[in-house]
């Protein structure tokens, strides 16, 4: 399905292909895709738009998909705190019936009611999670998938598997169900590159908190091995969303890339294939942005037509030359637009406009 369209006067038209992430908490993707084809088109109104948003599977996942295809579906289920929250999920029915869950609607950072701390570092929970599975269930879902990423629990997906009845519960409610746990993080479960030690400091963790997270998951790591006769904890992606994706591998899942999932549900390739230019960005371009990110993804499908990429991010710590490697033709730093780091985030919308209708004109 091709991105939408914003028809534009002009004699000189040209197909931009306006395709970002989310940037952190300031911009959903849907959101910072229309506040660059505002900026754009102050500039440049003759060229064609073309809006395709993007995610890897964390915060903005479900919003993506809503943009283009199935049914919006709303459930109240527990916060990462206990306190529920209204947790948007999509029901697709074609042609297959595949529920797209967001692991961040559930037990999110944004979702903590504040900065994250050690107390929310030790009590935050992924029961949320679960409570999505089962609605997907009860609505006739036989695939069922479920975007990792942005989420502030590390319980390895304990809460959820309890939320689903249980190990052996949960395995009987998904007998039968495509699960995939879309997720670009290869970090295993456990160690100095576990879910733990990684992402639990973003989280709130001090070191003394994430030896705690850590023993909790080792110790959850054998129940899993003992219930299920393998361990999982070593598989790529283990880590993810806290651990959630040890969790679901251990219940038959599988790991797929979540920009690649977006990409083929969203009809990327195709829009990629009559773009002139590719503008995309998130919140932090860094080296992480070039394995497996949205970035990534579009500088691969980009490279074979020779059609340059921009970048427009709420900040840019990768060197030029790394950037071009990546077939990057240039990227653009909405804090060096704004003037302070403050000034990006409060007024992420007009500041990243404004970028646009800059680069716009320089290009």
């Amino acid at each position: 399905m091709a991105g939408s369209d914003i028809d534009t006067e002009g004699s000189m038209t040209r197909n931009v292909l306006i395709a970002p992430d989310c940037y952190g908490d300031s911009l959903s993707a849907v959101q910072a895709a229309r506040s660059i084809a505002l900026g754009w088109r102050r500039t440049r109104p003759g060229d064609r738009l073309i809006l395709a948003p993007q995610s890897d599977g964390g915060p903005g996942f479900v919003e993506v998909l809503a943009s283009r295809r199935g049914e919006v579906r709303t459930v109240a289920v527990s916060g990462p705190l206990d306190d529920d929250v209204e947790a948007q999920w999509v029901l697709d029915t074609h042609p297959s019936v595949t529920a797209y869950i967001e692991c961040a609607q559930a037990c999110g950072l944004a979702l903590l009611g504040g900065p994250p701390t050690v107390r929310t570092a030790l009590e935050a929970h992924s029961r949320g999670v679960g409570q999505l599975i089962a609605a997907a269930l009860d609505a006739g879902a036989d695939r069922i998938v479920i975007g990792l990423g942005g989420s502030g629990c590390t319980d390895g997906g304990r809460g959820m598997v309890e939320a689903l009845g249980g190990l052996a519960a949960a395995r009987s409610r998904l007998d039968g169900i495509e699960l995939i746990a879309a997720s670009d993080v290869e970090h295993p479960l456990l160690g100095p590159m576990g879910a733990a030690a990684v992402f639990g400091p973003q989280k709130g963790a001090d070191p003394g908190t994430v030896v705690i997270l850590e023993d909790r998951l080792t110790e959850w790591a054998g129940e899993l091995k003992a219930f299920f006769g393998r361990a999982v904890s070593d598989d790529p992606g283990a880590g993810a969303a806290g651990g959630i994706g040890a969790a679901l591998i251990a219940l038959g899942g599988r790991r797929e890339s979540g920009a690649t999932i977006i990409a083929e549900h969203t009809g990327l390739s195709g829009d990629i294939a009559v773009a002139d230019l590719i503008i995309t960005g998130e919140g932090r371009f860094d080296d992480q942005s070039l394995h497996g990110k949205v970035v990534s993804a579009l500088a691969a499908g980009a490279r074979p037509r020779h059609t340059p990429v921009l970048v427009l991010a709420g900040q840019v710590t990768v060197e030029a030359s790394a950037q071009q490697a990546a077939g990057i033709a240039a990227a653009f730093s909405i804090t060096d637009h704004a003037g302070s780091v403050h000034r990006a985030i409060e007024d992420a919308a007009n500041q990243l406009a404004g970028l646009a209708a800059v680069v716009a004109s320089r290009w």
